[in-house]
């Protein structure tokens, strides 16, 4: 099976990845968030200006998992993160697909508070650049992730 290199933007080097319980819903739910991009694991690591981590894996799929990929924001990825962010669970070990960024985020919180139609939302959805996340949801999907290092990144302080 392929491997691919990953990347996780954190405040530390995280060599052993866990599935954490935090007091907001992400995208596709509680779980590991990675990318394939590396710019974007270098903006989650600097937020708010600080330096940070770009945590490097290699990633072994595995066919046995049960992995659900969004190629694009489409219809059922609208659907899914909704329903990931009002807390809905899902079974699958894996979860792949373009990434809610902070304007995305405003846009669908608009739309889980009808202040804006599906309509709008689409209207509004226009990436400036393309996003990517990867998220690890069961401790088997975590086993495909094998820690090769960690870089420190600036943020503009």
């Amino acid at each position: 099976m392929e491997s691919k290199l990953i990347y996780h933007g954190s405040r530390m080097i995280v060599p052993y990845p866990e599935i954490r319980i935090a007091k907001y819903h992400k995208d596709f739910y509680y779980g590991f968030y990675c990318t394939y991009i590396r710019k974007q694991a270098e903006r989650w690591a600097t937020r708010m200006g600080k330096s940070g981590y770009v945590n490097i894996y290699e990633y072994h799929e595995n066919p046995e998992l049960r992995h659900l990929k969004f190629e694009t924001m489409t219809e059922e990825w609208l659907d899914f993160v909704v329903d990931c962010r009002r807390g809905k669970t899902h079974d699958y070990d894996i979860v792949e697909g373009p990434m809610a960024d902070d304007t995305i985020f405003n846009y669908i919180q608009s739309f889980i508070d009808g202040k804006i139609s599906r309509a709008a939302f689409w209207e509004l959805a226009r990436f400036k650049y393309p996003t990517h996340q990867i998220s690890f949801h069961t401790a088997r999907a975590l086993q495909t992730l094998n820690f090769i290092k960690g870089e420190e990144v600036h943020g503009k302080e």
